[in-house]
């Protein structure tokens, strides 16, 4: 099969057109991709950072977020079936580890994560764990099923701290930040503001929902988040830029006794002042990672299936396969926002 393949130490993937087929195991499903979103992580690969360098082995097929077609299952699969649509969790868990085992799977003691520490979904064909596959529902499009896990992740990040009839602050409008204000506003959030440096995005979260779209280097966004909210602050703060002096802005701008998610993740170690921004606050933060399995699942696809989310917009490019290199390049010049794309069955 063809496969993105990290073949060098160095930037770049290769579009590799003799891989071999991954096999599958008795409780393995072999599906055939047919489309793949394009992701932060994914883009962090593609330049070889100093992360990825440290994280990611050479000559691994890279991508996490895909639907496609099941087309053989292991003797032992009982749920899925052939020609069965599907998505699936990009985290495999061993199941017995304390924190497997306590429902908290999303945080497994030996993750593997697709396309990272294992062969992901820039392929022809990806082998899943059964209990991994999630079958897609009639009126969710190829488009966004592709994107579920970069969903998934706003849809954990809003529900963990709840936001219904709260005011919000979303710090960084990227794709998730994007998907997150559709989602906090589908959950009933009474107002939400956002924050980023980009006006584009800014003003697709407002199209999306943002009551209040601030600019976080030319507006003085904290007073005027303060004077919104009575001077009292946000009472639930959204994290998902990482950058140190946004995060500080938004514990500043959080009312006391508020809750945090932090999804985003800074480059290195940041500075913050416990005492006066958390401590003293009474403030409650809430750590991030991946998606709950599989709450997180059910909840976003019953945000899309209901008609309250819609997040089409967010996906603004679909391009072939062979076109990755201009998919990356579009979200290096900031360009694009959600890159799909197309997996052909044969060049």
């Amino acid at each position: 099969m063809y496969a993105l393949r990290k073949l060098e130490d160095g930037p770049g993937l290769s579009l590799e057109k003799e891989t071999p087929r991954p096999p599958i195991g008795s409780r393995d499903v072999l599906i055939q991709v047919t489309h793949a979103g394009i992701c932060g992580t994914d883009r962090h690969i593609y330049e070889w950072d100093k992360w990825s360098q440290n994280r990611v082995k050479v000559g691994i097929t890279t991508g996490h977020e895909f639907v496609g077609e099941v087309v053989e299952v292991g003797e032992a699969v009982t749920r899925i079936s052939t020609g069965q649509r599907v998505s699936a969790e990009g985290h495999i868990t061993c199941g017995y580890c304390y924190q497997c085992r306590t429902g908290n799977a999303h945080i497994c003691e030996t993750v593997e994560i697709i396309g990272i520490d294992r062969d992901g979904c820039f392929a022809e064909y990806i082998a899943i764990p059964e209990e991994n596959v999630w079958p897609v529902h009639e009126k969710i499009s190829d488009s966004v099923a592709a994107v579920f896990d970069p969903l998934g992740n706003a849809v954990h990040t809003v529900m963990t701290p709840g936001v219904s009839g709260k005011t919000v602050l979303i710090t960084g409008v990227g794709t998730i930040g994007l998907m997150a204000v559709g989602v906090a506003k589908a959950a009933g959030a009474s107002k939400i503001f956002a924050v980023d440096v980009d006006r584009r995005r800014l003003e697709l979260a407002k199209h999306l929902g943002a009551d209040l779209a601030l600019h976080s280097i030319e507006d003085d966004w904290i007073e005027s988040l303060q004077k919104e909210t009575g001077g009292r602050g946000a009472d639930v703060l959204l994290e998902m830029c990482g950058h140190p002096t946004v995060i500080n802005q938004g514990f500043t701008a959080l009312a006391n006794g508020g809750q945090a998610s932090l999804l985003g993740i800074p480059s290195g170690e940041i500075s913050i002042d416990l005492s006066k921004q958390i401590i003293f606050k009474g403030v409650t933060i809430y750590g991030i990672n991946g998606r709950r399995m599989f709450d997180t699942w059910y909840q976003m696809e019953s945000l899309l299936i209901s008609g309250k989310l819609n997040i089409d917009p967010i996906i603004t490019h679909q391009l072939p396969m062979e076109e990755f290199q201009r998919g990356f390049e579009l979200m290096q010049k900031g360009e694009a926002i959600k890159v799909v794309l197309n997996i052909p069955q044969t060049f």
